[in-house]
């Protein structure tokens, strides 16, 4: 594909996925049309889910030792890393919604796994796109009040990130990297969308992170569908210590496999990149799409066997609990 010429000084040279108005997949360029959303939303049948699942309490999570890393998972996409001295917090949400109101919209299922206050401290906060369950500013503005951490996200999602009082937010093309706390960060490809109303569909930049520090290495992938783009990061990252892969959210596939990878894509993901271990989210807490609430670790489960990828590769985190890795 001919790059266009770059009208914003922060798009790095020769981007391939961005028309002068609009960003895009450049492996599926054509995002899905009014005509299928109106299908979809016609002839959906989700499986039902319980309207609260109670999650046990698990001990908070505590120091880490400089050669490990731990990862805490809260919830949906939500974990607290402990990547050696540095705390890093991935798309946070909190809110019992994830909506732009707080009396409407997807209600939370579970609980958040820890509560905020239980947090040690944050020092980098990922926020991989704009969708209401991956860039909640009610819970960015308390974190924001708590830690004062660098935030880091795509192009253009730093106004939306002021409304939550955050105005040092970094914005960052595919590629391109930013330094903070030892930490090197660089934000990479996913196949996914953008859009917080009707009007401002694609205007700002999705995509996951690379968390580089001397202790170790973690791929954060925020939301995507399957595509090129695994092998490309495993290519340029051959280091990945732990990678966290999105595995619910996924059902029909008709509709959502442009944009959300399955359980058995996630396991080709995992392969594609080569980390040393992953960790499955992006499931349990919020019902968005139609499969059942215990769909994807189920399937995560049949996938992986058949992959011949063993548990310890590729597992899930109980809601709370935290796990520590020598690297």
């Amino acid at each position: 594909m001919d790059a266009t010429p770059n009208p914003d000084p922060r798009l790095a040279p020769g981007t391939d996925h961005f028309d002068g108005t609009r960003f895009f997949n450049p492996n599926a360029p054509h995002g899905r049309t009014l005509a299928e959303v109106r299908r979809w939303r016609r002839s959906r049948h989700p499986e039902p889910w319980p309207k609260r699942v109670e999650v046990p309490a698990l001990p908070p999570p505590g120091r880490t030792a400089p050669d490990h890393i731990s990862a805490t998972f809260i919830g949906h996409s939500t974990f607290l890393l402990r990547i050696g001295g540095v705390s890093v917090l991935t798309d946070p949400i909190w809110s019992q919604r994830c909506s732009p109101v707080s009396f409407a919209g997807p209600r939370r299922v579970r609980q958040p796994g820890q509560p905020l206050d239980a947090l040690p401290g944050v020092d980098i906060v990922l926020v991989s796109h704009n969708h209401y369950d991956h860039m909640d500013l009610p819970t960015l503005r308390q974190v924001r009040k708590r830690w004062t951490p660098r935030v880091l996200t795509g192009l253009g999602n730093a106004r939306h990130l002021a409304k939550a009082g955050i105005q040092n937010a970094a914005e960052l093309d595919w590629w391109q990297s930013a330094e903070c706390a030892d930490t090197r960060v660089t934000y990479v490809p996913a196949q996914h969308f953008s859009s917080r109303s009707l009007h401002d569909r694609d205007r700002c930049l999705w995509g996951g992170f690379i968390v580089e520090t001397k202790a170790g290495a973690v791929y954060f992938a925020g939301d995507s569908g399957y595509g090129p783009h695994f092998a490309e990061i495993g290519r340029r990252f051959p280091r990945i210590d732990l990678a966290l892969l999105p595995i619910g959210a996924y059902e029909p596939r008709w509709f959502m496999r442009q944009n959300h990878v399955d359980p058995s894509e996630a396991v080709r993901a995992h392969l594609d990149l080569g980390p040393r271990r992953s960790l499955g989210m992006h499931f349990g807490t919020f019902q968005l799409t139609d499969e059942a609430i215990d769909a994807p670790v189920e399937a995560l489960r049949d996938a992986r066997v058949q992959a011949g990828v063993a548990a310890v590769d590729f597992d899930v985190l109980a809601f709370g609990e935290t796990r520590e890795y020598l690297v």
